[in-house]
């Protein structure tokens, strides 16, 4: 994906969640004057219809159009700065005041689920992030051969080399012998790679579905061509997240008859769109040099952390079972993404 492109996404991801997005307290300066609103007809008593919601005024300029990109692109209403800090540092006040009746003033889940997920992708596209598997090409049965009867050579250089280092005293020396024994390790672990290679992926795999079957051939015979179109479709199936989610949150509650199945699916919407903006954050974080070592920390420990606190926050959870449903999130998390990449798996199989 070019940059213009990714440009595109961004923008129609903006959009998209403005159109979903309710429009609330905002004003229209000039334009048609009506008594009647022009929606629905009824009888106007303000500077919006008190039955449909629509602005008394209406614009009809070019300049109009421009407006409106700008304002959904870039404003989001005003709502955006009111939601992200919460979003961020306090997620269950958030979640807690949105279901309480909140609703003009934060950007609604689903709007701001659908926005982080396309501004991911676009910046993946910007980037030029995508999943690549290694080649898997098999080595030649000579190859392996050859590799197999160099093995114990390279072994036994090894443990001279670890012998003669334990031995000598010179520090020159020492790390010219600490250079080659890491040299050797490698060439070791790259002939035992080739020694012991076995026939991966899809191979033989048989469902008994024609079609499925026929996919996974082709997926077997270009593994990169599969994750390339799974890619390509997660962000359209991306919503089937908060569907597979929600039951197991619901499961942890289900005997509290005060939380309905609504309040569940804002705390999941909201909790996705995060972790959405957190692998935008951890991407570009790594794209400019964060140490893998960082990103990875930051990938495992932020997610529980931030799961924590909103269930803490939505739910007025104590810490031992918001400790404790913290946890099991994080295990249903680990199954529903299991089940979501197998969808998507199928999909593209099937396409």
């Amino acid at each position: 994906m070019t940059g213009a492109e990714a440009a595109g996404e961004l923008v129609t991801g903006a959009l998209v969640a403005g159109a979903v997005e309710r429009h609330a307290g905002a004003r229209h300066g000039g334009g048609d004057h009506a008594s009647l609103c022009l929606n629905c007809g009824t009888a106007l008593l303000g500077d919006y219809c008190h039955r449909c919601g629509q602005p008394e005024h209406i614009h009809r300029s070019l300049s109009a159009i421009w407006h409106d990109l700008a304002h959904g692109v870039l404003h989001f209403e005003g709502k955006i700065w009111n939601t992200l800090p919460l979003l961020v540092w306090r997620p269950g006040e958030l979640t807690r005041r949105f279901i309480h009746g909140e609703r003009a003033r934060f950007v609604s889940p689903m709007a701001l689920f659908l926005f982080s997920v396309f501004l991911m992708f676009a910046t993946f596209g910007a980037i030029g992030a995508h999943l690549e598997i290694p080649d898997n090409t098999p080595p030649t049965a000579a190859a392996q051969s050859s590799a197999k009867a160099a093995i114990p050579k390279v072994e036994a250089e090894v443990e001279a080399l670890k012998a003669q280092l334990r031995a000598t005293k010179d520090p020159g020396k020492a790390e010219a012998l600490k250079s080659r024994e890491d040299e050797a390790r490698r060439e070791l672990a790259s002939l035992r790679q080739i020694a012991s290679w076995q026939p991966g992926r899809f191979t033989g795999l048989k469902t008994g579905w024609l079609h499925l079957d026929e996919g996974f051939a082709k997926a077997n015979k270009n593994p990169n061509l599969a994750l390339y179109k799974m890619q390509s479709s997660a962000y359209k199936y991306s919503w089937a997240l908060i569907l597979l989610s929600t039951p197991f949150l619901w499961l942890l509650y289900a005997w509290h008859r005060k939380y309905k199945v609504y309040d569940h699916a804002v705390f999941v919407t909201y909790s996705l769109s995060f972790m959405s903006l957190l692998v935008i954050a951890l991407t570009l974080l790594s794209k400019a040099g964060l140490g893998e070592d960082a990103v990875a920390l930051a990938a495992l420990g932020i997610p529980p952390l931030h799961i924590y606190r909103q269930l803490r926050g939505a739910y007025g959870t104590r810490r031992r079972w918001a400790l404790l449903r913290t946890m099991l999130l994080v295990a249903f998390a680990t199954i529903t993404l299991t089940v979501f990449f197998l969808l998507l798996f199928a999909v593209g199989a099937l396409g």
